[in-house]
């Protein structure tokens, strides 16, 4: 099990909704208010900060309250918990097929053997 494991679910499963990866892409441009995140989706007010709660829980993005104005904005360091995880798997699978390759080559190079 990862180090981070607990995190890396929270992100995956925070990444995993349609909605949420919308937000996530607007919010990389810069920082919006809730009603300017909200304004392009087809659901509540109220539905949209229950998304944004996930989004914050999995530390994906923060938020601050100036007034009546919620801000949010990416936590583009949040991330790299993902990237490590998704880069350890890389190298492990690219190992693995590298084995497989040679097995392969090495089974096909007996096989052109005479006898």
């Amino acid at each position: 099990m990862p180090k981070h494991a607990a995190a890396l679910n929270r992100m995956f499963t925070a990444l995993a909704d349609p909605t949420r990866r919308a937000m996530v892409e607007r919010l990389a441009r810069g920082p919006a208010s809730v009603s300017e995140l909200a304004r392009p989706l087809p659901m509540s007010l109220p539905a949209v900060v229950q998304h944004l709660q996930v989004l914050e829980e999995s530390g994906l993005v923060a938020s601050e309250k100036v007034g009546r104005v919620r801000t949010c904005r990416i936590e583009p360091g949040a991330l790299g918990v993902a990237q490590d995880w998704l880069a350890q798997q890389h190298a492990h699978w690219t190992a693995r097929f590298d084995r497989l390759d040679a097995y392969l080559t090495e089974t096909k190079d007996d096989d052109d053997t005479p006898q």
